[in-house]
């Protein structure tokens, strides 16, 4: 590159990737830690991340909304226990707003690649808006970014409408059309009861049925949101109890499994109550231990699968002839609509195609056999680049915001060591302490039900490694985030200040 092309790139302290809750939490830490040299690079024209991005109909989450909510931003007017996409996103606009964050953000600003520079010391970006380069990258764009659909032969001779859920958009019309929803997930059992009215057909392709709980969702009280308002304590005590439930959980998911029993037995009567034909039933009933996949809330779904243009079809989607569907054990299905509920690109972010490290490769080669990173935030080879949401991050009963909020203290740690050693310094982990981390918590995972559930789920990886969950409780993880140790990293120094630092140490010796 090019010394007028370095002069026309913009330098910061801190780049930040993505503005969902990831992004806008390490935006508010750097403005608290006195830290205002910096960007939120966003491709989408608005913030919200996967808030925004998703928008089918009844799309909401399924964490009680005041966990699901950053801390240092307690909402006290959530209108339902678990909010909807509408609120939720609305809820992060207003995070911009109140913390100042708008002048930070370059929206429209797709980062197509980041470079290390060994000899700056700094990261060279590439947007689709223009460049810029930073001593430190925070990557949040979050492992429900990017849609995963299936190859299917056949696919582009369908004719007609073919999408993702994640990419729903506007005037989506479904009334009188026979309706394909592919993957029997998250989005797929709120989307099911919102079109099922709708729709002269639906067919569920279904590969695994999962496990269901009924959703215990109710509009809160103006009384309790008036009281939030006037005492906020009485919001931090809600939440402080929505939370030690949930802690009280973990070690059945990570350590003793067979606690789930009674959970599985409480999904087995509500299924039973509100299916009461024994073949379907038998065809909703999983045969894997609850919790190795995600446990889902509603309390509509079953009611939604009995009606009578409802089909169940207990296998995926195998191929396409044009408007029929061939399903792998056979059965055959015209459709005039194809919806896909098949999730994410979890375990091979593709982030991690745009990230070239110090040794010129890319991260998507560096984690080619599973992705790793130390405490979930830093990969060896990628000094000063930092992911919130990292490996083995993700929880299978509580909210992501309580994960965010501590990889964020490991954050304003890692800005304050920098600050500490001084000059154009970087911070390198170590490839022995990657590897001591992962193998410790691959060792604790072997345990859990993720892995001993006996299904196939999306927090296993290509080679079934579970690359994606936390094997503890999320006041563990934040223990162990709570400091930067730098016995844990190589510090480098750019050559410049090497230089001058041993020019100085010469000087003073003859003098």
């Amino acid at each position: 590159m090019s010394r007028r092309e370095q002069e026309h790139q913009q330098h910061v302290r801190v780049a930040v990737v993505g503005s969902g809750f990831g992004g806008l939490g390490a935006a508010v830490r750097l403005r608290r830690e006195g830290i205002t040299d910096f960007v939120v690079l966003e491709r989408a024209d608005s913030v919200g991340g996967t808030w925004r991005d998703n928008s089918y109909p009844g799309c909401a989450c399924d964490v009680p909304s005041h966990l699901y909510s950053f801390s240092f931003a307690p909402n006290p007017d959530w209108p339902r226990t678990f909010s909807g996409q509408r609120h939720i996103r609305a809820y992060l606009e207003h995070v911009v707003d109140v913390f100042g964050l708008r002048p930070h953000l370059r929206l429209g600003h797709d980062v197509q690649k980041m470079t290390w520079d060994k000899d700056e010391l700094r990261w060279t970006i590439e947007t689709s808006e223009g460049d810029y380069t930073a001593d430190v990258v925070v990557s949040a764009t979050g492992p429900l970014s990017d849609p995963k659909i299936p190859e299917i032969p056949g696919l582009d001779s369908f004719p007609g409408e073919v999408f993702h859920t994640a990419r729903w958009g506007d005037g989506r019309e479904l009334r009188g059309k026979r309706v394909a929803m592919i993957g029997t997930g998250a989005s797929a059992i709120q989307i099911v009861p919102r079109i099922q009215p709708e729709a002269a057909r639906l067919t569920l392709f279904q590969r695994t049925p999962p496990w269901v709980l009924p959703k215990r969702d109710r509009r809160i009280t103006e009384a309790e949101r008036g009281l939030h308002r006037l005492l906020p304590f009485t919001a931090s005590v809600r939440r402080g109890a929505l939370w030690a439930l949930r802690e009280l959980q973990v070690s059945a998911f990570t350590k003793r499994p067979g606690r789930l029993g009674p959970v599985e037995a409480m999904a087995r009567a509500h299924l039973a109550k509100s299916v009461k034909d024994p073949a379907l039933r038998a065809a909703l009933t999983p045969s894997y231990r609850i919790g190795c996949k995600r446990i889902l809330l509603s309390s509509d779904y079953y009611p939604a699968v009995v009606r009578p243009n409802v089909e169940i079809v207990a296998s995926g989607l195998a191929e396409v002839r044009g408007s029929t569907l061939i399903a792998a054990d056979g059965t055959e299905t015209e459709a005039d609509v194809i919806i896909f509920g098949t999730g994410f690109r979890i375990t091979d972010t593709p982030i991690a195609e745009r990230v070239v490290g110090a040794d010129g490769i890319t991260l998507a080669e560096s984690w080619k056999d599973g992705m790793r990173a130390l405490r979930g935030a830093t990969a060896a080879g990628f000094p000063n680049w930092m992911t919130i949401i990292g490996p083995n991050t993700a929880l299978g009963n509580s909210s992501m915001i309580l994960m965010i909020e501590s990889q964020l203290n490991y954050l304003a740690d890692y800005l304050r060591q920098l600050n500490t050693l001084g000059g154009r310094t970087a911070l390198a982990a170590r490839p022995a302490a990657v590897e001591a981390w992962n193998r410790e918590v691959q060792q604790r995972m072997r345990r859990t039900v993720w892995n001993t559930g006996g299904c196939a789920s999306w927090y296993l990886d290509a080679s079934g490694r579970n690359t994606t969950t936390w094997p503890g409780t999320t006041a563990e993880f934040r223990r162990v985030t709570r400091r930067v140790d730098l016995a844990e990293y190589d510090v480098l120094r750019a050559r410049a200040t090497a230089t001058a630092t041993a020019t100085a140490a010469s000087v003073e010796e003859t003098v």
